[in-house]
C-alpha cells in the first residue's frame, strides 16, 4: 500500500536527495539538490509530495519550484505506475496556487530523450515538448567531463582575486550579484543560507571572482555526492558573472577554479545542464572539456 503526504522536515530532504543518488541514472536532478531544495518552494509544505510504501521507505517524490518553473521529482523504478498519480497531484497543486508567492501561469518538466514512457505519460496528460514550437523551441542537454582530464590554466586579470566565498558574512553580495546576472529577485538570503548549512555543502567548492573594487563579479558552486560505494560525483550548478566584467571570461575562470578543486576532492565524473544550442554557455563548458551524453526534453503545461 502506498501512502501520500506533504513535505515536513530537513530529514525528508535528504531522504529524496538520497532515493534520487541511488537511482541517478533516471533522474536529472540528483547531485545539485542541496541547492535546488533549499529553494524558497519548500518554505511552503504543501509545495511538495512525497509517496511510502507499507515500510514507511520513500518511493517517490515531487516539488513545483517556483524559482525555477519546473517540477522536480524522482521515482524509484518498481514505482513507475506511480507517475500519473505524481502528475495528478502536480497539477491539482498548480491550480490552487494562484494569489499566493508560487503562482505560475505555467510550468515545465525535463526528461531525458530515451525515457519514452514518462514522455507518453505527460504527454496524455496535456503537457507539450518545447523541443519543436518555433521561434520559441527550447531543449536541453546533459554533459559530462572525466573528473582526472587535466584543467586549463586561464589568466586572472590584474586585481581580480578567484577564492571561496567567506560564508554568511559574504551572502548579502552574493545574492546582490546572483539577481544581476540571471535578472530575477528568485535568489533569497534565506535560500542562499541554507544551502551554506546543507550536510552535504562544500565551502571551498563556492568559488567567487573579487573584481579589484571589492565587489563580487563572478561566481560558481560546485556539487559532490557519493554515488554508491565507488563512485564519487560533481556537478556545477549555478556559473554566472555580471555584465560588465563578462570581456574578461571570468566566468571561465571561476568554472576552471571549481573543476579543480573537484579533482582535489578526487570526484571521477563532473557533470552540467545547459540549453541544447551552440551559445556561449555551451562553448564555455565544451571549451573546457565537456561533452553532451544525453538529450533533455523540456514539457510545458499552462494553468
Amino acid at each position: 500500500m502506498i501512502t501520500q503526504r506533504k513535505y515536513e522536515s530537513e530529514d525528508d530532504k535528504l531522504a529524496m536527495a538520497a532515493l534520487a543518488c541511488r537511482f541517478a541514472q533516471e533522474h536529472l536532478r540528483m547531485i545539485d539538490l542541496p541547492y535546488r531544495l533549499s529553494s524558497w518552494a519548500l518554505d511552503e509544505p504543501h509545495n511538495a509530495c512525497l509517496w511510502e510504501d507499507e515500510d514507511g521507505s520513500l518511493v517517490a517524490w515531487a516539488v513545483l519550484q517556483t524559482p525555477f518553473w519546473t517540477l522536480d521529482f524522482t521515482l524509484h523504478p518498481a514505482y513507475v505506475a506511480l507517475l500519473p498519480e505524481l502528475i495528478a497531484w502536480a497539477e491539482q497543486r498548480a491550480r490552487q496556487m494562484p494569489g499566493t508567492p508560487y503562482e505560475l501561469p505555467c510550468w515545465f518538466v525535463n526528461l531525458f530523450s530515451e525515457q519514452v514512457e514518462r514522455l507518453q505519460v505527460f504527454e496524455a496528460a496535456g503537457w507539450t515538448c518545447q523541443a519543436e514550437v518555433g521561434e520559441d523551441s527550447w531543449s536541453k542537454v546533459w554533459m559530462r567531463r572525466v573528473g582526472d582530464v587535466p584543467v586549463k590554466a586561464y589568466r586572472i586579470p590584474p586585481g581580480f582575486t578567484v577564492r571561496a566565498l567567506r560564508g554568511d558574512g559574504e551572502v548579502e553580495a552574493y545574492v546582490e550579484l546572483h539577481r544581476e546576472v540571471f535578472g530575477t529577485k528568485n535568489m533569497t538570503l534565506d535560500w542562499r543560507r541554507r544551502t551554506l548549512q546543507h550536510p552535504h555543502y562544500t565551502p571551498d567548492l563556492d568559488v567567487v571572482v573579487e573584481a579589484p573594487d571589492g565587489r563580487l563579479a563572478a561566481f560558481c558552486i560546485g556539487w559532490l555526492r557519493q554515488m554508491g560505494e565507488s563512485k564519487l560525483w560533481g556537478q556545477i550548478e549555478p556559473l554566472g558573472c555580471r555584465k560588465e566584467f563578462t570581456h574578461y571570461a571570468l566566468g571561465r575562470v571561476a568554472l576552471a577554479e571549481v573543476l579543480r578543486r573537484l579533482q582535489a576532492h578526487a570526484a571521477q565524473e563532473v557533470y552540467v545542464e545547459t540549453d541544447d544550442y551552440r551559445d556561449t554557455a555551451r562553448r564555455l563548458y565544451e571549451n573546457v572539456g565537456f561533452d553532451v551524453i544525453r538529450q533533455v526534453l523540456i514539457y510545458r503545461k499552462d494553468f
